[in-house]
């Protein structure tokens, strides 16, 4: 499969990355189809694509008339039915196993017997979500990073099933998009997160300990190592409990205290207090 033969993609979920994942796509010029829980959350999704097609135009990074083009090339539904004549797909929802894998089962059953699924996860082993859809060989991790219009990176996982035309396939499709692609094994957290989660951990900790403000932890960080924003206030961007999620599965795979979720990134989650997309985190939005 070349990305010329990719014309209608499926993506399956339109929240935070989902929707940022559907924009990219569209804006290369393919079909796109999302689907959701509810007619609710598909209005919402299509809201959130609409906000940041709008938030390019006004920076003059796009026109109008590619905003107008780019939307109606996107369309929301619930059931999967929707999907079925789709030549590729990502998977964008939650970062839960279970709920993962009965997606797997289910777009198994509802695309095309060739047709390559590509997952999100940050951190969720592949080959068990190849082995839910029952064609392991075209099942494959592309994982994009947030916000998806504007970061580069593609980080995708084969796993062993996985075939080596799969990853060909998909490799050249990321590059399409316009995101350079590295390629890293099948183990929980890849590179990014298996790097990312400890260095966020420890700041929580620091946080926790009364050693420092979050202000100065973060100022320490964007001046000391020219980041472009500190731990505490990349956890807010990215979820409070996705970064949770993503140390659970880190956790349990390797075992290293360094990946055990601190208790106050916990009770922040029990709370409600998830970040920026809650309003609050370890900041107030």
């Amino acid at each position: 499969m070349e990305p010329k033969d990719i014309r209608h993609v499926g993506v399956v979920g339109c929240g935070l990355m989902g929707s940022g994942i559907v924009e990219v796509v569209a804006r290369r010029g393919a079909s796109v189809t999302f689907l959701e829980g509810s007619d609710d959350l598909v209005a919402h999704g299509l809201a959130a694509i609409g906000r940041s097609l709008g938030k390019a135009v006004h920076r003059g990074k796009l026109l109008e008339a590619e905003r107008t083009a780019v939307m109606g090339r996107i369309t929301g539904a619930t059931l999967p039915d929707a999907i079925a004549d789709v030549d590729f797909v990502i998977e964008a929802a939650t970062e839960q196993l279970e709920a993962k894998l009965e997606i797997f089962r289910v777009l198994g059953g509802a695309t095309r017997p060739e047709v390559i699924i590509a997952s999100n996860t940050s951190s969720i082993p592949i080959v068990e979500l190849g082995v839910a859809s029952g064609r392991p060989d075209l099942v494959v991790g592309m994982h994009f990073f947030n916000p998806a219009p504007v970061m580069r990176l593609l980080e995708l996982t084969p796993s062993l099933a996985t075939s080596e035309e799969t990853l060909a396939s998909v490799r050249a499709y990321g590059e399409h998009l316009g995101k350079t692609c590295v390629v890293a094994k099948d183990r929980a957290g890849f590179i990014v997160n298996r790097l990312l989660i400890p260095y966020l951990y420890d700041a929580v900790r620091l946080l926790d300990e009364g050693f420092a403000t979050r202000e100065d932890i973060d100022a320490a960080i964007g001046l000391g190592l020219a980041h472009p924003m500190g731990p505490l206030a990349l956890i807010d961007l990215i979820g409070l409990d996705t970064a949770l999620h993503i140390g659970e599965v880190l956790h349990a795979e390797f075992h290293e205290p360094r990946f055990a979720p601190p208790p106050m990134l916990r009770r922040l989650v029990a709370a409600g207090q998830l970040g920026k997309k809650s309003g609050a985190g370890f900041y107030e939005y």
